[in-house]
């Protein structure tokens, strides 16, 4: 099999609302990347997660470094290939940031065409490691930080009522106090069977989410995602052997080796690699292997809107749930099924990333 031509594209899909945490605020996701055609007929779809910013850099990068070097290869030698682009003309100048996005993009198309070509669903090529058909997942989509405490109980209820025993809540307003006073008022009304994550979207500085933190610990909270910036190990070493709540960290890692260094001394407890930001599919096995060699959870960021990490989660033994955030199922062939807090996973072959046409169209704008 040989790699014919490919077929950049970017799509800015409505998210369905306008959601916010302590950075950004944004009715828009942005899908980044490309079509991998073959000579077999065989066509392998990837592409990165944005804020419908940069990403006609990554789209660039894509067809001129990128794309020139995959012309005539064989797509299922998917490892040889991330070795040749990793190893390229863009080594010296960039191995992580729209580069590594733009990578990204890349791999889960090559490893899209190597489960259609086996006729396979990608977890079932990877190797199934959970038993049954389903996966736990967790609700973001409820806990918003432009959320008022009312808005933010009455989704907490619907998703308990829909099934979810797991939530994740925003923190990071301009008034820390009020952030603990919204864990409080959840954790009150709907007792401790419910699992409540919160995530700082790196807002807070050490004293805070030191202060904090302690406070939030009466609270059971299940774990703290990025507290601090994410350049910061030692700070996130330092909370997480100082504070009760588990740390989570991943979503603005982009290597193995970011990892390493901080798994290496313990600052993350809940290691959240997202397959369209570490440099795709071969990248996130080699993080989600790495923390299991110090036994640690693997629950990843979902920049794919969990089409792909359905796949990665169901064949991962260290992954025991995903991360649910719902925007623009509309885009897919194949979107993720949920019911009952449980993802279904895909009978289809490939990686779930195929588009539907009509709205792929649509919502194109490059």
């Amino acid at each position: 099999m040989k790699i014919t031509k490919t077929e950049t594209f970017i799509v800015h899909a409505p998210i369905g609302l306008e959601i916010a945490d302590s950075h950004y605020r944004m009715g828009h996701w942005g899908f980044v990347g490309l079509k991998v055609f073959t000579d077999e007929g065989l066509v392998g779809t990837g592409y990165t997660g944005t804020h419908c910013a940069g990403d006609e850099m990554i789209k660039q990068t894509i067809d001129r470094y990128f794309s020139p070097q995959l012309l005539g290869e064989n797509p299922l030698h998917v490892k040889m290939l991330w070795d040749k682009l990793h190893g390229g003309n863009l080594h010296q100048v960039g191995r992580t940031g729209l580069i590594r996005y733009a990578h990204s993009a890349v791999d889960v198309a090559l490893w899209d065409i190597c489960a259609k070509a086996a006729s396979l669903p990608l977890w079932v090529l990877l190797g199934a490691a959970h038993a049954g058909s389903t996966i736990l997942t967790y609700n973001t989509n409820v806990g918003w930080l432009h959320f008022s405490t009312a808005e933010l109980i009455e989704n907490v209820e619907r998703a308990v009522e829909a099934g979810w025993t797991g939530v994740k809540i925003k923190v990071g307003g301009p008034d820390p106090a009020q952030d603990v006073a919204r864990i409080r008022e959840i954790r009150t009304r709907f007792g401790d069977s419910l699992r409540i994550m919160i995530d700082g979207n790196e807002g807070w500085d050490f004293n805070t989410a030191m202060y904090w933190g302690k406070r939030l610990e009466e609270y059971s909270v299940y774990w703290f995602e990025e507290p601090l910036h994410a350049d910061d190990v030692e700070g996130h070493a330092v909370l997480a052997r100082e504070l009760s709540i588990a740390i989570a960290v991943g979503e603005n890692l982009l290597t193995r080796f970011a990892f390493r260094d901080y798994i290496k001394v313990r600052a993350v407890e809940f290691v959240q690699p997202d397959v369209t930001r570490v440099g795709g599919v071969t990248e996130w096995l080699k993080i989600a292997d790495l923390a299991d060699c110090y036994n640690l959870p693997v629950v990843p960021h979902v920049g794919d809107m969990m089409q792909i990490h359905q796949h990665l989660v169901a064949a991962t033994q260290n992954s025991p749930m995903l991360e649910y955030i719902p925007w623009a199922q509309e885009l897919f062939e194949h979107p993720v099924q949920v019911r009952k807090g449980h993802a279904e996973l895909p009978t289809v072959p490939g990686a779930s990333t195929d588009m539907r046409q009509d709205v792929f169209s649509r919502y194109r704008v490059d």
